[in-house]
């Protein structure tokens, strides 16, 4: 008798449990956005070179990405497996090469043009998916690919007579092997993705101790290399916890305010202005970006009504 009392208190109880979910998992993925968007004003506030930054970068980053898997797993009661396998290895070199395009493109080029370019990265997985395994290539994605195009023709155009082709080179680089690394953890779900980036961060530690000098750096540089480190594993660990409390439409609409954070922290920190045409063609990518996003998300809310 005394549960069925309870039971409409257990009724009312559940909305508010699952409004404070979302809401931790708005704030997580949010938060996510904002320490991604360091990367940039990192990376240039740092003078080694890239080889030794995704060095120490994968050093830090790699220690605190464990940390957090063992924890989980432990939790788990050790369901979670470790073993990679040759999915999970794939995974985690492919991630580390496209981590050093990555680093490298921000000190070949502008702040904004690499966090536009890679804002593309979703539609160029939707069209590597297409071409690779036949995934259905919606209308609305097309559109969205299309226009966004547009923006970095601009942007890369720009870059011919003023020195930044080569970033922008890595930045499509970079992009496209993330958006392969989106297909592949989509073909591959069984394999423990967040341990194959501790381990890629790994990987990048011990490729830039063979073919760099990594102590060769000043005590300055060090203390931004433990932050960038620190800041990459958090935006990691912040993104894996929050995007499972929320849709993954609007974990993505989310996620894209990764790219205005990280132009309007290259202006505050590095007061770097990026010249017109990159302004052009990255309001033609993020409107692209946050229309394709924001509709899928819309579409999503429909569905939960």
């Amino acid at each position: 008798m005394t549960d069925m009392l309870d039971m409409p208190e257990k009724l009312a109880s559940a909305p508010a449990d699952v409004a404070a979910e979302r809401t931790l998992g708005i704030i997580l993925v949010s938060a996510s956005a904002i320490a991604f968007a360091l990367t940039g004003v990192l990376t240039k506030s740092i003078h080694a070179n890239p080889l030794t930054i995704t060095c120490w970068r994968g050093f830090f980053g790699s220690i605190l990405i464990s940390f957090y898997v063992l924890r989980r797993r432990r939790r788990s009661g050790g369901r979670e497996g470790l073993r990679l396998g040759w999915r999970g290895w794939l995974l985690a070199v492919e991630g580390a090469a496209a981590s050093i395009a990555f680093i490298s493109a921000f000190k070949f080029t502008y702040v904004a043009n690499v966090a536009v370019i890679y804002a593309t990265s979703p539609f160029i997985a939707a069209l590597l998916a297409f071409l690779l395994v036949r995934e259905k290539f919606r209308l609305q994605t097309m559109v969205a690919a299309a226009v966004s195009l547009c923006g970095v023709a601009i942007m890369v155009g720009a870059g011919l007579g003023n020195g930044h082709l080569f970033g922008d080179g890595l930045a499509l680089l970079m992009t496209a092997g993330s958006a392969l690394y989106m297909i592949i953890v989509r073909a591959f779900r069984d394999s423990p993705v967040v341990w194959a980036s501790a381990v890629s961060a790994f990987l990048l530690f011990v490729l830039g101790w063979f073919v760099t000098d990594p102590l060769a750096v000043s005590t300055r540089d060090v203390v931004l290399l433990a932050t960038f480190g620190c800041s990459f594993a958090l935006a990691s660990i912040l993104w894996t916890e929050g995007s499972r409390l929320i849709p993954s439409a609007e974990a993505g609409l989310l996620g894209s305010a990764e790219v205005p954070f990280a132009i309007l922290f290259a202006l505050m920190f590095l007061g770097e202005v990026p010249p017109m045409a990159s302004v052009i063609g990255g309001a033609i990518v993020l409107c692209a970006v946050f229309a394709h996003a924001g509709r899928d998300w819309l579409k999503a809310k429909s569905a939960r009504l």
